[in-house]
């Protein structure tokens, strides 16, 4: 019976879902039966600060949004901008006999069912209705078996909420006191941050070695073709048995790790090539072992991201926003999850799709399947794969841009997860010969071929390292015999450096993250989104870099909050998580562990948080402690590191600055760091010239005709010139006189600028001429560039100089031409990015007026100070658009004035009850005495981020 012949017996029924656009993909295919309305994400979460808070709570409960003295009780509530959504909600509800609760099946979807239902206050019948994909027969099937909401999972995800809000809103004031105002800390974004610190500071400790080695090109004699080629490159791996030094040997140091191998330096390597210009070689062994490759296992979350980073340039956070439109629109499944299992459905699709696209013979006899590698997986989900019981090749999408993109790549990697082994052979090759001084040289080189492609036929999963060789390349080598004579060619002299360990991209560092069981895989994006939004890490190209100020964020989170930054402890919280959403474990006794500390509050010090310890060293007080003595924290101290040569670096409120000396002593020396310079090109060298540079004022002269003195200074907005006024020479009031100041040429500086330039910049504007109407028109040098001005009519000049030199002719002819829509003529883009996620519209970067930025057409976002034109990546421009739509004001729509109401009636609207929901291992004492608390006034909110 289909869903809408139910609906017809059974009345009508409501069912709700997150988005808008999911909720026009469901009620297409439940019919008119149904009315499916979007909650439009969270209605309601933990206030976002006091003035959120209701009057009724004052203190630590105002502050922290949570009662940490009676079973860490969260306050609720609505969120501002949902007040219009959950009254429309409660106005269809009123026409519907029946609730269904369709939100995502993961802890947050869950939650977000679960506050639908305390809001709401449905007095029909309520059923949580789950689905992984989008398609007609999973809508109608997840209609007919619904299930009843899982507390265990409500209760795991408001534990999460609850902790992250007591680790942000006590540790990061600790930040602003000790630091910078406005910083944040967070259980996953502070340790993502100490990880990609840690990879910086193991690239300053770095020493390079230099090795030598030899290669040599080896002919067999034969002509060669395609399948036995001729000749043959090799390496030097051993000589006189002791094998050569390559980068793997050498320590961060640059010191050898062992002393059997051997280091050959430039001057041994020259005289060993030189020793073997005359040297026959011979084949000494060939090894030849069968290659086989199995499938990568279907994407799950975070392999997802990894890939679309590799393949295709997406970051963590618009990978999941494209892959949240492709799921919302039915083409594939679920994109959370922890899972690579596939459904039977699923499996007969992919192999289906083998055998018509590739042949029976990549067919393996029986499915494969993939077990789960992930520790405490997430919820039953599928992997994520194309939607349906008949998957859509790409081009039977209709899809474009980054859409189809994203959505090829999914289909490929789920059909070649059902496709047969590559296998082939890889072989090596070792040739010697004796040097001309007796020594034996031995020499290897390594190929592979494939016979069967196999699944490589299908897809090939990229690598992090540029340099890796993949999957599917092969190498073929000669087809020789132990014995066999080679001429040597060519034999050359190679010389390598070691290089530091590589920073991480967004996709090693979702990676590292998984591998070390911190956070939940879901979560990655945004974490990342955050670091990168609050200044602790910036990008180079892809790379993640850490900014100056996340070392001394860092630096004092591990010296006075070590467990907060400690792995293995967040970790082990997060498993402790997981024991609650499985019902292993209780909330309220684990945050009273976590947050008051061993054997606080009467509570025994065994497992979960106290067991692992919060505090540093062997300290088992709770966070509550930590944060309220902070006596020990020397601010100073936590924001300075030694750079060399008595120079420490600084991490002040305003920026990153090096000085060396104690301040306003005499040999005191002080400049400022360029905030984009990574931390680990600030060499001592580097700094020397930092210092170096002049500061201060430059005293240029005295004006002849003024006999003011004039003086050029580099201020907040870049170098300028101006003159220093007699001393009681009015600076407010009608009789006030402004100083004359003008800014530096760009190709002027500050330790070149002259008295004569400089009364030159503050002559200006500059007096052209007169047109034919009599009207005056100058030259003059504004914030966006030098330009004319006719009364209200101002063109733009090409150069500087020209302020100095055009002629009224040459003006009048500017003023001839028909003005351009704004300042100038578009200019042709610096850069195409391909098209973004959100807006469907092509992005390119331009050149502005106040520099390089991306734009869509709608939204503009000016590039930050770590990208450039040339390294910026389309996923970067798509984030930066987002964030200044993010940021954008929400457009306000006229109202009409309500209608007068009773005043009792009034004052009625105007208060509502505190929502308030108690956790597990509450009492019924507890219940009551929350009863008995007067109304609160209607709260105003905003979405708060989950930090997990």
């Amino acid at each position: 019976m289909s869903p809408t012949s139910e609906t017809a017996k059974g009345g009508r029924r409501l069912v709700i879902v997150e988005s808008p656009a999911k909720a026009k993909t469901i009620k297409g295919y439940l019919g008119p039966g149904y009315v499916v309305e979007a909650s439009v994400g969270h209605i309601r979460d933990l206030p976002n600060g006091a003035a959120e808070v209701p009057d009724q709570y004052t203190g630590e409960v105002r502050r922290l949004g949570v009662d940490v003295e009676h079973d860490f009780q969260p306050i609720y509530v609505v969120n501002a901008d949902k007040r219009a959504q959950v009254k429309k909600l409660k106005d269809l509800l009123k026409d519907s006999d029946e609730l269904f609760l369709a939100t995502d099946e993961d802890r947050e979807g869950e939650a977000i069912a679960w506050h639908l239902q305390e809001v709401l206050k449905p007095k029909v019948p309520v059923k949580r209705m789950v689905f992984h994909e989008i398609t007609k027969a999973a809508i109608q099937a997840a209609v007919a078996n619904p299930r009843e909401l899982n507390q265990k999972l409500v209760d795991a995800q408001e534990t999460r909420r609850i902790l992250d809000r007591l680790y942000g809103y006590e540790v990061s004031p600790v930040l602003w006191k000790k630091v910078m105002p406005k910083l944040s800390a967070g259980r996953v974004q502070s340790v993502a941050t100490r990880l990609v610190v840690e990879r910086e500071r193991e690239r300053i400790a770095f020493r390079s070695a230099e090795y030598w080695d030899l290669t040599g090109t080896f002919a067999t004699g034969r002509a060669g073709d395609s399948s036995d080629p001729s000749s043959l490159v090799a390496r030097l791996t051993a000589v006189d048995g002791r094998r050569v030094a390559q980068g793997r040997d050498f320590d961060s140091l640059g010191q050898l790790k062992s002393a059997n191998t051997l280091h050959i330096d430039e001057a041994n390597a020259r005289a060993l090539a030189a020793a073997l210009e005359n040297t026959s070689f011979a084949v000494r062994s060939v090894e030849s072992k069968p290659y086989r490759r199995s499938p990568y296992a279907p994407f799950r979350t975070t392999t997802l991201q990894q890939e679309a980073s590799r393949k295709l340039g997406f970051g963590a956070k618009a990978t999941m926003q494209v892959a949240q439109k492709l799921y919302e629109n039915g083409f594939i499944t679920y994109m959370r999850t922890d899972s690579t299992t596939l459904s039977d459905t699923a499996i007969s699709a992919a192999r289906a799709q083998v055998t018509q696209l590739y042949g029976a013979d990549y067919l393996p006899s029986s499915p494969r399947t993939y077990a789960g590698k992930v520790k405490n997986a997430q919820e039953a989900h599928e992997a994520i794969r194309p939607s349906g019981d008949r998957f859509r090749t790409p081009a039977e999408t209709g899809l474009t841009g980054d859409q189809f993109r994203l959505y090829e790549l999914i289909w490929m990697r789920t059909v070649a997860s059902q496709m047969k082994d590559a296998v082939g052979n890889s072989v090596t090759v070792k040739i010697a010969g004796t040097s001309a001084d007796g020594r034996d040289a031995e020499f290897s080189a390594s190929g592979k071929t494939i016979t069967f492609h196999g699944f490589l036929k299908a897809y090939v999963e990229g690598a992090d390292d540029p340099n890796a060789e993949l999957d599917d390349r092969e190498k073929r080598l000669p087809q020789v015999n132990e014995g066999d004579a080679l001429s040597a060619e060519e034999i050359t002299v190679d010389g390598h450096a070691t290089k530091p360990p590589a920073r991480y991209t967004e996709a090693s560092l979702v990676k590292e993250l998984e591998e070390r069981e911190i956070g939940r895989p879901s979560t990655y994006a945004s974490i990342i989104g955050t670091i990168l939004d609050r200044g602790y890490v910036f990008k180079k190209g892809t790379a993640l870099v850490p900014s100056f100020l996340s070392f001394a964020v860092v630096n004092l989170l591990e010296k006075h909050f070590g467990r907060l930054v400690d792995y293995d402890f967040t970790a082990r919280m997060e498993d402790d998580l997981d024991r609650i959403a499985r019902g292993e474990a209780q909330s309220v006794p684990w945050l009273k562990r976590f947050y008051f500390g061993e054997g606080a509050k009467g509570v025994p010090a065994v497992g979960g948080a106290a067991e692992a310890g919060n505090g540093d060293g062997d300290h088992l007080g709770g966070l509550k402690e930590l944060v309220t003595d902070l006596g020990a924290i020397d601010a100073r101290e936590v924001s300075s590191f030694p750079v060399g040569n008595d120079i420490v670096l600084r991490v002040g409120r305003y920026g990153p600055y090096i000085e060396r000396g104690e301040k306003d002593s005499e040999n005191h020396q002080r400049a400022d760091v360029p905030e984009d310079l990574a931390p680990d090109e600030l060499s001592i060298e580097l700094s020397e010239e930092l210092l170096a540079k002049p500061s201060g004022d430059f005293e240029l002269g005295a004006d002849p005709e003024s006999g003011h003195q004039i003086i050029a200074r580099d201020g907040r907005y870049g170098p300028y010139v101006t003159e220093v006024l007699p001393e009681g020479t009015p600076k407010t009031g009608k009789n006030a006189v402004k100083p004359r100041t003008a800014s530096l040429f760009k190709s002027m500086s500050l330790d070149t600028v002259t008295l004569a330039d400089a009364l030159k910049l503050m002559s200006l504007p500059r007096v052209v001429g007169k047109d034919a109407e009599g009207v005056e028109i100058t030259a003059q040098n504004g914030r966006y560039g030098p330009y004319l001005k006719k009364g209200t009519d101002s063109r733009s000049l090409q150069t500087e100089d020209q302020l100095f030199t055009i002629t009224l002719e040459e003006s009048l002819e500017i003023y001839s031409q028909p003005k351009q829509r704004g300042r100038a003529a578009a200019k042709p883009p610096l850069k195409e990015l391909g098209t973004d996620p959100v807006s469907g519209k092509p992005v390119v970067v331009k050149d502005g007026r106040f520099g390089p930025y991306v734009t869509d057409g709608e939204s503009n976002a000016t590039l930050r100070s770590g990208d450039s034109v040339e390294e910026i990546t389309p996923e970067r421009g798509y984030e930066l658009l987002a964030e200044k739509r993010a940021k954008s004001p929400v457009k306000k729509t006229a109202k009409k004035a309500p209608a007068k109401k009773a005043p009792a009636k009034k004052a009625a609207t105007t208060k509502t009850a505190a929502a308030k929901k108690t956790t597990a291992a509450k009492t019924t004492t507890a219940k009551k005495t929350v009863a008995k608390k007067a109304p609160a006034k209607k709260a105003t909110a905003a979405r708060v981020t989950v930090d997990e």
